[in-house]
């Protein structure tokens, strides 16, 4: 693991992705960390769809103005309830307008950063061979791109090493993205130095983040607990963006994700379907939902009756207990507007990473999970 120090070349970072979490999360802590001369240093971002929102946020960051967010909550006991501000931006683009402009802060990149939502290492079949090779247009999807400008970067100078760090909520995120870029570049023909630039010097980091960001601040900007977590997977060679606390390297990553993913985001599902499924009103946050005494009945039997078991089994017991909660403390946050049409978005595939595993195991060890079985029925 290499340390990380303040570099002299220009926005040494690149990250692909504007959402408010990454804006109060990771910029956040570069931010941080740029203060105390513990990171690379600014970050080049990159909105890589079409939406309005993030066009608003692009338009901006591009002065590379700072943005605020308000941390508020509870840490050991005490209320939080401060403004910070987010300075780590460097330059905001559009892949759609600005690609060439993309491709050389690509070149330049020591981290490339991503968090491209739930479908964003979905491929798209636009891209092809003949469409990567034009090199004044940004391929469609997310890992195209990142396979096309490792390219450049094979071809531009082949001793250059970069690492990568996908904070996507998708299991083993970064051996992921390189198993799409590897079949990326057989399907299309790279050459095999390509393949040996990948092995040799670029690093994927799986990783693991964890913060509820709840609401956005306009046009830029976002509200956020206090509890911040991103844990990465421990490797040679990596190069971190900063150093932070908030930041764990870890040889044992899988602990941290089978934690978050089964009981925290697995609850965030829960809570969604059934205010899906209810007809709640429109604008109920997490806190709210759970004044209700039987929805909060029903999640903490979820988690002790349908999850702790499976957890138990898989030697997670002792911290499982705790870590509930832990979360049922964040959820409660009086602070927080947390709406839960928010974290409906894209149910079906949430409860298939969520829920899906957790019944599954389930059905291993004999266990009844009448509460979340039934959550799959809608996929079915």
């Amino acid at each position: 693991m290499q340390s990380t120090s303040q570099d002299s070349g220009e926005n040494p970072i690149l990250q692909f992705g504007t959402s408010r979490f990454l804006l109060a999360h990771a910029d956040l802590f570069i931010s941080e960390a740029l203060a105390q001369g513990e990171a690379l240093g600014k970050i080049t971002l990159v909105q890589t769809t079409g939406s309005e929102e993030s066009a608003k946020r692009v338009a901006a960051l591009a002065s590379g103005a700072s943005y605020p967010v308000r941390v508020r909550g509870l840490a050991d006991g005490k209320v939080v309830d401060e403004e910070l501000q987010g300075n780590a931006i460097g330059k905001a683009l559009f892949a759609g307008r600005d690609w060439p402009a993309v491709r050389q802060a690509a070149l330049a990149a020591r981290v490339i950063m991503s968090n491209t939502g739930d479908r964003g290492f979905v491929l798209d079949p636009a891209d092809t061979r003949e469409s990567v090779a034009d090199r004044a247009v940004a391929p469609r999807s997310f890992p195209a791109k990142i396979a096309a400008l490792l390219l450049e970067r094979s071809e531009a100078n082949p001793q250059q090493p970069v690492s990568l760090f996908p904070c996507e909520l998708i299991e083993k995120n970064g051996e992921r993205l390189r198993e799409l870029v590897i079949g990326l570049g057989r399907e299309w023909s790279f050459p095999e130095t390509f393949f040996v630039y990948l092995e040799t010097h670029c690093r994927f980091a799986n990783s693991l983040v964890d913060r509820i960001v709840s609401e956005p601040i306009e046009p830029v900007g976002a509200v956020a607990e206090p509890y911040a977590l991103w844990a990465i997977g421990e490797q040679d060679g990596l190069v971190l963006p900063c150093k932070h606390p908030a930041i764990v390297v870890t040889a044992d990553l899988q602990r941290y994700e089978t934690l978050k993913l089964h009981i925290l985001n697995l609850g965030h599902t829960y809570l969604a379907d059934r205010w899906r499924k209810e007809g709640r009103p429109a604008t109920e946050t997490v806190r709210e939902i759970l004044g209700d005494s039987a929805v909060r009945a029903d999640l903490e039997a979820v988690w002790r009756e349908e999850v702790l078991p499976v957890m138990t089994a898989r030697g997670l017991g002792e911290e499982a207990v705790p870590y509930m909660a832990q979360v049922l403390d964040r959820f409660l946050n009086p602070f927080l507007v947390h709406r839960l049409s928010d974290i409906a978005n894209n149910h079906l595939e949430k409860i298939n990473r969520r829920i899906r595993p957790m019944v599954e195991a389930g059905r291993s060890l004999g266990l009844n999970q009448p509460r979340l079985a039934a959550m799959l029925e809608e996929t079915a």
